[in-house]
């Protein structure tokens, strides 16, 4: 089969190879791979990867082969998946926890958007516990997880507060269901039950001093790229702050993500617009920067060679 390898003396640091098919353990299904959408973590991983790997987190297929224990999908079934490497090739192994059924209506593309944002998205608001009728703020909410956290958040009650900096976004992130917007932590004036941050350096420190007692930021992402500085006597607290955190997870060690991949295509997620590209334009793509624009960038895996 083939697939996009990391190969250092290439400008991308990708080349499409020929390598050998995928060969899966007993709780493992085989999907024939039809939409991948690089991630920033799939981007950030490139340098640090072994020569001959095929990178890749997420993306959609369908079942060639089920598992060899009888669990999980069936042959045939349309899936998304995820897995920490092993998505930008024609065919890849995945567990059955990290993978969910979909249904027929929805498109490859935009099935390949929603396993890692969306599922990341849903296991932060989660990790909020009950957030009817409170405060939630989102930072970097016309990110693609950003933009799913809005309308998980809102869908389950809560007044969400969003931040994006580009103004011009703010129409859309209302509409997604944004009681507030605001292009700046800076500007928001009262307290949050909890917050969802995705791009760090000030912006998590602000986010922060905007808890009120008991809650917790939940710390998805560094866009920005800066540290984080605390100011003397942050972490001192009083009536009004009191045990307040900051935690993260990590998405390959949550449990049970098929099942919550499933409920996510099925959801009707608004996930923006969807830049749809011939995989092989995906090293040409990288090469130039990744550029983005204002939606996610999928690429169609060609079966035909």
């Amino acid at each position: 089969m083939l697939a996009w390898t990391t190969t250092p003396d290439e400008p991308s640091g990708l080349a499409l190879s020929e390598v050998p098919d995928p060969v899966p353990q007993a709780h493992e299904v085989i999907v024939r791979v039809e939409a991948f959408a690089p991630n920033p973590g799939d981007l950030a991983a490139l340098p640090g990867a072994p020569a001959g790997a095929v990178p890749g987190w997420d993306g959609s297929g369908v079942v060639l082969e089920p598992a060899a224990d009888g669990t999980g999908p069936r042959a045939g079934d349309r899936v998304l998946f995820l897995g920490l490497t092993g998505g930008w090739a024609q065919k890849r192994a995945v567990s059955r926890q990290f993978l969910g059924t979909a249904p027929a209506g929805v498109s490859w593309e935009e099935l390949a958007t929603l396993p890692v944002p969306a599922t990341s998205a849903l296991r932060a608001v989660r990790r909020l516990g009950s957030v009817l009728g409170r405060r939630v703020l989102v930072v970097g909410a016309s990110s693609a997880v950003g933009r799913a956290a809005v309308q998980i958040a809102a869908r389950s009650g809560a007044q969400v507060v969003a931040v994006a900096r580009d103004e011009s976004r703010h129409r859309e992130i209302r509409r997604l269901g944004a009681h507030e917007t605001h292009t700046s932590p800076a500007s928001i004036s009262s307290r949050v039950h909890g917050a969802i941050d995705l791009i760090g350096g000030q912006h998590l420190v602000d986010a922060y001093a905007l808890l009120e007692a008991g809650g917790t930021v939940i710390a998805l992402g560094h866009a920005a790229g800066d540290d984080e500085r605390f100011p003397y006597g942050a972490f001192v607290a009083d009536l009004a702050t009191a045990d307040r955190s900051i935690t993260s997870f990590f998405l390959a060690t949550e449990p049970d993500l098929g099942d919550e991949m499933q409920y996510l295509a099925a959801a009707g997620l608004d996930i923006g617009p969807i830049d749809s590209r011939p995989w092989t334009e995906l090293a040409r793509w990288i090469g130039s920067g990744a550029p983005r624009g204002s939606g996610r960038v999928v690429f169609r895996v060609d079966h035909d060679a």
